[in-house]
């Protein structure tokens, strides 16, 4: 090489030398050409965060047993303390990248300016002459602080700028830090390749291990696929990782020569790598039938203030609600009752304790299997979630009968329950002959006239509630509804129409049929309203989360929603009595049968009128929920029944598969929960409220009649009907106990009858002497209601 070629590297390696140090003083000196005070501050502000550490790491949502079934992460990342950390990991990787790093203060400034004057011999970056210090800065800068592509690039150019950076952070770390806690941050950092970070992860991704556990060959592969872990990958290039741990292997024979022999002979073993790299999917897919759930405690965490970018970096441990054996009986009874591979049906189910301070979510499932292959008709639609369906039918029913109870109502009144009625000025029906502003309905099987509140609730006649909610109003009815659990109704533009709410569109078209149950509804919601009368009216949140605890172990504080008492214990615990004979000798009574249900159960069947969806909702002081059956699709059309199937003409109801999946899933589980017991009735709302006694006046004249309950707050409409005694009132409806204010109906004879002799009763027909006793009649079979 020319002599004169030779002095003018040397210059230029001698200008870089001052280069590097006038930069490296440049805070001192006012500052250097290239970087501005701003930089400066730049430079510390990082400094700071280097020194502070937080590195990006998995989060892990676990079940009420402590079992992981998700697991978060931007970077798959399992932070361990230095003592967790084998030994031999330590040696092999600081023989291998820094000998001398016990001895230097961040910086090694021998193998600093022997890379500078080698690189600049060379022409171009040949060595980094990088300590451990100053990889960690280099690495941290990269995976840690770089959000863009710019920045990513910018952490790793090979610019003098950026080498004066990296040295001055390195010296300001070695200054705050001691080698071993530099040396620990270091392994929990970097990456190791296959999508892996940090050695606890990497020990596990390779041998299937934890880093306190890594032998010395594992740990000389370990150290020295940080050189260059996506080119250095042992299921890629066995060979280049395996000469590359054997370098290890050479400057461990040169450092350690006390285990010289014992290295020589670890040279000749295989890399012993698992046949596959282990690793943990990201998210909530990798939750299966539990994906539902983990979405769910997602968004009920970022509405907490823990967003999902914060858990996908912050290593949360997420201790969730989650019942597994609950959970698993759902899921089982999901799948027993409709069809996984279904396109255009779907059955959700929602299980919450009840509570006065929470209302934790047990379980949450669909009879879709959560995952994103639409092929294998897989989704991860928030369906037990969010607005789905066309309607809870008579459930809300529930609704109608609470706001009569608030208002005076006894569950002990008897309910006039005509074949079909025409409610005015309650929206319009599609029903033939209908009058318009008039909503018409009749009832889908006959039933008998009157009915107590109880029975009505247990066979659901159409015609008594329509009647009811005439007499409550809608808009109390609604804000039943929104107050025992239905709070998305309050959502502005859910109505579909601009930004109005569907509460608020019901309450302007004063609709009658919402006591029928026709509009689409959060199933999550509605299994809350049934946790809510469990709690003696006490409505809270429905919460995934028991609790969140940071990487440090600390609780994380959560933003929630405070409990509220919506309605009076009283009214929620005699409402619960009154729901507790459909599973006995309602619409559910077969799916109970059928399944062996033998404890106290509140609860309610709804069919929307085309049967395109149904749900049942049962509570126990236990537990509490719903299932709901729907038209998966945009253009759910009616559903068929055993199996669940599209038709043209549906028989879907709620006491056949809604029913039988609840009572199926809830069955198994009685043996976990205290025994089922219903809470005591109040008195004041099985008779009703004073001013809602309605007056005895059967027998008495309609003007005697009629005066007697105007002057007790009611009105009167009068229905005269064949009978002796003209002017005599006969009956009346309802009786008992009605809302004050409401009309009370008086049935009149017309005097067209003559009484017939009154035969004696339960006197035995006579037997013929000689003959046979005379067999008894058979029953008169009465007509069974369709369930709804």
């Amino acid at each position: 090489m020319p002599i004169t070629r030779t002095l003018w590297r040397l210059a230029g390696s001698c200008v870089l030398a001052a280069v590097l140090l006038a930069g490296l003083l440049f805070p001192l000196a006012g500052g250097f050409g290239f970087i501005s005070n701003r930089a400066a501050d730049a430079v510390d502000n990082v400094s700071a965060e280097l020194v502070e550490g937080t590195v990006p790491a998995v989060s892990t949502m676990v079940d009420a047993n402590g079992t992981p079934f998700a697991w978060l992460y931007e970077q798959r990342r399992f932070e361990v303390p230095s003592d967790k950390i084998a030994n031999d990991m330590k040696l092999a990787l600081v023989s291998v990248e820094d000998r001398r790093f016990a001895e230097h203060h961040g910086v090694d400034w021998q193998g600093t300016f022997r890379a500078f004057l080698k690189n600049t011999s060379d022409g171009g970056i040949q060595q980094g002459g990088s300590t451990i210090d100053q990889q960690y800065v280099k690495n941290y800068l990269l995976l840690v602080v770089a959000k863009t592509d710019a920045e990513r690039r910018a952490a790793i150019e090979t610019t003098p700028a950026r080498k004066i950076r990296e040295i001055r952070m390195a010296l300001t770390l070695d200054k705050q830090l001691t080698k071993d806690e530099i040396l620990t941050r270091y392994l929990n950092l970097v990456s190791f390749g296959n999508g892996s970070y940090g050695i606890q992860d990497a020990a596990q991704t390779y041998f299937g291990v934890d880093a306190k556990d890594l032998t010395m060959v594992q740990a000389a592969m370990l150290a020295g696929m940080v050189q260059s872990s996506s080119k250095l990958n042992p299921y890629t290039n066995p060979q280049g990782v395996l000469e590359r741990r054997n370098t290890v292997f050479d400057t461990l024979i040169a450092n350690v020569p006390s285990r010289a022999d014992e290295f020589r002979q670890d040279k000749t073993q295989p890399l012993g790598v698992l046949p596959e790299p282990k690793s943990l999917p990201s998210g909530c897919i990798a939750a299966n039938d539990r994906g539902f759930f983990c979405d769910y405690a997602l968004q009920y965490l970022a509405d907490a203030g823990i967003s999902r970018d914060q858990i996908s970096r912050g290593g949360y441990l997420i201790r969730t609600t989650l019942d597994p054996a609950v959970q698993d009986s759902v899921r089982n009874s999901l799948v027993a009752n409709a069809d996984p591979n279904l396109d255009d049906i779907a059955e959700v189910m929602n299980i919450i304790a009840p509570g006065q301070d929470s209302h934790p979510v047990l379980a949450m499932g669909s009879s879709r299997v959560y995952g994103l292959d639409a092929n294998a008709h897989q989704t991860v639609q928030p369906q037990p979630y969010s607005m789905v369906g066309d309607g809870a039918g008579s459930i809300f029913k529930i609704f109608t009968t609470a706001a009569a109870m608030e208002k005076g109502l006894g569950t002990s009144a008897q309910l006039d329950v005509p074949g079909s009625f025409q409610a005015k000025g309650m929206g319009n029906s599609d029903s033939p002959g209908c009058p318009a502003e008039t909503y018409c309905v009749k009832n889908a099987g006959n039933y008998k006239s009157p009915m107590s509140v109880t029975e009505a609730l247990a066979t659901s006649p159409n015609t008594a509630f329509v009647k009811l909610i005439q007499a409550v109003g809608v808009t109390p009815t609604v804000d039943m509804a929104v107050r025992l659990g239905l709070r998305s109704y309050t959502l502005p533009g859910t109505s579909g129409n601009g930004n109005q709410s569907l509460a608020d569109m019901v309450k302007s078209q004063n609709l009658g049929s919402f006591t029928l149950g026709p509009l689409a509804v959060n199933p999550l919601e509605l299994s809350n309203v049934a946790a809510t009368l469990a709690s003696g009216g006490k409505w809270c949140p429905p919460t995934p989360i028991k609790e969140v605890l940071d990487r440090n172990g600390k609780q994380v504080p959560l933003t929630q929603q405070a409990c509220e008492q919506v309605v009076d214990p009283g009214l929620a615990n005699t409402l619960d009595n009154a729901l507790s004979q459909d599973v006995v000798s309602g619409t559910a009574a077969a799916s109970g049968r059928s399944v062996g249900w033998n404890v106290p159960l509140s609860s309610k069947t709804g069919t929307t009128e085309t049967n395109r969806s149904s749900a049942f909702l049962g509570f126990t002081n236990s537990f509490a929920g719903a299932a709901l059956v729907y038209g998966d699709t945009g253009t759910p059309g009616q559903i068929c029944s055993f199996p669940l199937r599209s038709c043209g003409s549906g028989n879907l109801f709620g006491g056949n598969e809604p029913a039988k999946t609840w009572l199926g899933a809830m069955r198994p589980m009685l043996d976990h929960y205290p025994p089922s017991v219903l809470p005591p009735l109040d008195d004041k709302y099985v008779r009703g409220s004073n001013n809602s006694q309605i007056p005895d006046v059967v027998g008495m004249n309609q003007a005697e009649a009629t005066s007697t309950l105007v002057g007790a707050g009611f009105q009167v409409s009068v229905t005269t009907q064949p009978g002796p005694d003209k002017g005599k009132v006969l009956g009346i409806s309802p009786s008992g106990s009605a809302i004050p204010g409401s009309v009370v109906n008086l049935y009149v004879s017309d005097g067209t009858q003559i009484p017939a002799p009154a035969a004696p009763n339960n006197v035995p027909l006579p037997n013929i002497p000689g003959l046979p006793p005379l067999p008894a009649l058979p029953p008169i079979p009465i007509p069974i209601p369709i369930p709804r």
